[in-house]
């Protein structure tokens, strides 16, 4: 058999494909560009009759703001994401984006944007986020088949990446010719992301067994991903890298403050990390990893501490834009790896549970990371906080490369076959 006959098929010649990732490109862009716009707005506003401590101390109450919500839904958003059809959950989640920016941009119009507002509606963003996440890692598995996946995620993290890279800037652009564009745009890109996720058409999926107890259901998904090692490596691992790098929370305090570049400035501190992430994903959706993927993930996170570390100290913008655009490389070589490894290890009727448990760990290492950074920003100062966080990075990846010696052992994103029949979950104990 030749080459041409056993290479998988490319994710694009699948139509529902295509219209995820044209959904997940536009509902990125839109949400890079607001994020970045309320960081600033929440630390401009406290900045007016607050010093830098204090204000630094309100970014880490934005980042809880958000974090919370997920926190206290991951169960229910995981047991909703393998019960109820994936693409209707991120449909509705898109909408409430939608009309948080929508709020947005009449609070900016009016000049009537205050702490509490951005408070309130980084909350409500934070439960869109919450069911959105779960429903779309759960529905991208589905639109290809298993051998196209690597190469799928890579594209959707390029889709991810590039949100990542535009939305920053066209935000800090916006806002900095009219407070309430960035959120007028933002609205209208959600929309473009609500129609792709309608031309996606039925998907077949494995019900959850009705009659059973809902909140065991829930459960089942922490079970699993407390007994399968090498998932929970991964995702653990980003979580306490992240939470401890958090270089980017304090970005609009370096562009504020510490290397003055203002508004604008801050669009390019945030897209140098995307830029980095989305080169590297485009390097894999032609190039995908195929060896040594485990070690491979615990250098790139001990890359990104050390990129943290050298952008804590830096005083000049040319090298914090390219320290930047590292971290966003490591970060990107991560996020290849534990979504292969991930997908590949859960079964479809898991990976809606699974993918809440993920999304927590997730957020948890971005907007509680943010807290932890904002919060001790406040008390040892930003540039300390920012050094000390990428050291800590550094010695989570040496950490968990010997409490987690299974990710040292995956050569390949193919599953062992000793996970081919995942352990039994409390309900199934409670059967056999």
């Amino acid at each position: 058999m030749s080459s041409q006959q056993t290479k998988p098929p490319h994710p694009f010649t699948f139509p529902d494909y295509r219209s995820y990732l044209v959904a997940r490109f536009s509902s990125t862009l839109a949400q890079n560009g607001m994020v970045v716009v309320i960081g600033w707005q929440v630390y401009d506003i406290a900045r007016q009759t607050m010093d830098l401590k204090d204000a630094a101390f309100q970014l880490g109450l934005i980042g809880v703001a958000q974090f919370l919500p997920l926190l206290l839904l991951t169960l229910v958003v995981g047991w909703t994401a393998d019960r109820i059809d994936r693409r209707w959950i991120a449909r509705c989640a898109v909408l409430l984006e939608a009309s948080c920016a929508i709020a947005l941009a009449v609070l900016a119009w009016s000049d009537r944007t205050t702490l509490p507002a951005l408070f309130g509606i980084a909350a409500l963003l934070g439960v869109a986020r919450a069911f959105a996440g779960p429903a779309l890692s759960a529905l991208a598995p589905n639109l290809v088949p298993p051998a196209s996946l690597p190469t799928a995620i890579a594209l959707s993290s390029i889709a991810w990446q590039s949100g990542g890279i535009v939305g920053p800037a066209a935000g800090g652009y916006l806002y900095a010719h009219s407070h309430w564009l960035p959120f007028a745009c933002a609205a209208a890109l959600f929309l473009v992301s609500f129609v792709g996720l309608m031309t996606i058409g039925p998907i077949a999926r494995t019900a959850l067994d009705r009659g059973a107890n809902p909140w065991r259901q829930m459960i089942d998904g922490l079970h699993y991903v407390r007994h399968n090692r090498i998932v929970f490596g991964a995702i653990s691992l980003d979580l306490f890298a992240v939470l401890l790098g958090g270089a980017t929370a304090m970005l609009p305090i370096y562009a504020r403050d510490v290397l003055n570049v203002g508004a604008e400035g801050l669009g390019h501190l945030r897209a140098a990390p995307a830029f980095g992430a989305a080169a590297t994903a485009l390097w894999f959706s032609f190039r995908p990893l195929k060896n040594e993927v485990g070690v491979k993930m615990l250098i790139a996170v001990g890359v990104f501490g050390a990129a943290t570390v050298v952008f804590g100290l830096s005083r000049n913008v040319a090298l914090s834009l390219l320290c930047l655009a590292i971290l966003g490389v490591a970060d990107m070589f991560s996020v290849y790896v534990r979504q292969s490894l991930i997908q590949l290890s859960t079964p479809n009727d898991m990976r809606g549970r699974v993918g809440a448990v993920s999304s927590l760990f997730v957020s948890g290492s971005n907007e509680l990371g943010e807290a932890e950074s904002g919060f001790l920003a406040a008390l040892i100062g930003p540039v300390a906080a920012v050094v000390a966080g990428g050291v800590g990075a550094i010695g989570i990846a040496l950490l968990w490369s010997r409490l987690f010696p299974e990710l040292r052992a995956a050569r390949t994103f193919t599953p062992p076959a000793r996970l081919e029949d995942p352990p039994l979950t409390p309900a199934q104990e409670t059967q056999s």
